[in-house]
C-alpha cells in the first residue's frame, strides 16, 4: 500500500524547507519567493518504528527494512488558482494525483521572510487554499453532471447513479463545503474516481518558531479548533528547527530534541498523524535474512495483505501464522511464542492487526 502526500499551502510558508527536512534532502530548493518549486519534487521517506529494532534483534535478521511514505511538494497556490493564477492549473494537476493533503499554514512572524497576503494569518490562508479547491472541483462537476442528467432521464442506470453521487457534492460546493462533507461511507470508493480535491483527507502542519515547536502558539491553537470543527487533523512542527535535525548524525537527535523540549521529530508526528489520516497500519515479517515492515489499510483481510508482498501469496493463499508483536518479543520469537500458545493460524478471513508478526502459507 503506497502513501502518497502532496504538501500544499501558499508561497513562502515553509513547504519547501518541510519537505527538505523530511526527506533529509535538499531536492526542493527553499528561497524566500514565491514558486521557488516549479515541478513537484517527490520523495521517499523511511517510517522509522522502533518495534522493528526489537524484532530484528530477537529475529538475529541480517537488516532491517522499514516501510517508506511517499511526500511530493508541490507548487506554492495563490488567489485565483482555480482561474489558472501562478501556476494554478499545474498545481490543481499534480494535487488530484495524491492520496491526501499536507497543508502547511504559516504560524510565524518573520519580518524577513515575505507573506504573500502581507500578513500571517493560518486561517484566511487555510480558507484561501480550500477555497480555490473548492471551485476546481465545481468547475469540474458542473461539465460533467449535465450530460450525466440527460443520459439519466433517457433511462441510463450507470449514468443515473453517477448523477445521484454528485448531485449531493455539487450542491455542497455551491454552499461553500467541501466535497467530503457530501460523500456518505458506502459512496468513498466511487467518489474516489472522481478525484476531487476536496474530499481528500487533511492534515494541517502548523510551521512555527522555534520557541514554540514543543507548544504551539496562539495560530496554531486557532488551526486547532479549525481542524476539529472540520474533522481534520493538526500537527505542529518548525520546519527550522526539523532542517537543523535532519542535517545532524542519527546518534545526536535524540538529545539535542530533548534539550528543545521535544520527544520526537516533525517527522515522526506527521507520520504518526497521517497514518491516523489514511487509516494505515504496518505488519511485519521477521527472519535471519531481514526484518521488513509492510503497510496497509487497517481492516484489510490476510489474503490481502498477502498481496502487499506479493500477488501469487493472495493467489495461492492457504493460511497466516500469526504473532501479535508483545507476545513475539515477550516470548523471544516465534518458538517461544508457539511453545506459550500465542501462535495462531488464522485463515482468510482473518483481519491483519497492526503489529503482527505474519507468516504466510501460499501454493501457487
Amino acid at each position: 500500500m503506497g502513501f502518497n502526500c502532496g504538501i500544499v499551502g501558499l508561497p513562502n510558508v515553509g513547504k519547501s524547507t518541510l519537505f527538505n527536512a523530511l526527506t533529509a534532502t535538499a531536492a526542493a530548493q527553499a528561497a524566500n519567493y514565491p514558486f521557488c518549486t516549479i515541478e513537484p519534487n517527490v520523495g521517499r521517506v523511511a517510517v522509522p518504528d522502533a518495534r522493528m529494532d526489537a524484532l530484528a534483534v530477537i529475529g538475529k535478521s541480517v537488516k532491517v527494512v522499514p516501510t517508506s511514505l511517499e511526500f511530493v511538494d508541490i507548487a506554492g497556490l495563490v488567489r485565483g488558482a482555480s482561474r489558472g493564477e501562478g501556476l494554478g492549473n499545474q498545481f490543481l494537476a499534480n494535487i488530484r494525483e495524491v492520496d491526501a493533503i499536507i497543508h502547511v499554514l504559516r504560524c510565524f512572524e518573520d519580518g524577513d521572510v515575505t507573506h504573500v497576503e502581507g500578513s500571517v494569518d493560518p486561517i484566511r490562508d487555510a480558507e484561501t487554499v480550500e477555497t480555490e479547491l473548492m471551485l476546481a472541483d465545481l468547475d469540474s462537476l458542473e461539465k460533467r453532471l449535465p450530460n450525466l442528467q440527460k443520459r439519466a432521464r433517457g433511462g441510463d442506470k450507470e449514468s443515473a447513479a453517477q448523477a445521484a453521487l454528485i448531485e449531493p457534492i455539487v450542491a455542497a460546493l455551491q454552499a461553500g463545503r467541501p466535497a467530503r462533507t457530501a460523500i456518505a461511507p458506502a459512496d468513498a470508493e466511487a467518489a474516489k474516481r472522481l478525484q476531487l480535491m476536496t474530499s481528500k483527507p487533511v492534515l494541517y502542519v502548523c510551521n512555527v518558531e522555534e520557541a514554540s515547536a514543543a507548544t504551539g502558539n496562539a495560530h496554531s491553537a486557532r488551526v486547532a479548533e479549525r481542524a476539529v470543527s472540520e474533522g481534520a487533523r493538526m500537527v505542529v512542527v518548525s520546519a527550522a528547527i526539523e532542517a537543523e535535525v535532519s542535517q545532524l548524525p542519527e546518534s545526536d537527535r535524540g538529545e539535542f530534541l530533548e534539550g528543545l523540549g521535544l520527544h520526537d521529530s516533525g517527522l515522526d508526528r506527521v507520520i504518526r498523524a497521517g497514518y491516523d489520516l489514511l487509516g494505515l497500519i504496518t505488519y511485519f515479517t521477521v527472519g535471519p535474512k531481514e526484518t521488513r515492515a509492510w503497510t496497509i489499510v487497517r481492516g484489510t483481510k490476510a489474503p490481502q495483505a498477502a498481496a502487499v508482498i506479493h500477488n501469487d501469496f493472495e493467489r495461492g493463499f492457504i493460511a497466516c501464522e500469526t504473532i501479535a508483536y508483545d507476545d513475539y518479543v515477550t516470548y523471544k520469537g516465534d518458538v517461544g511464542a508457539r511453545d506459550a500458545g500465542k501462535m495462531r493460524v488464522e485463515g482468510k478471513d482473518y483481519v491483519v492487526r497492526d503489529g503482527d508478526v505474519l507468516l504466510f502459507r501460499f501454493n501457487v
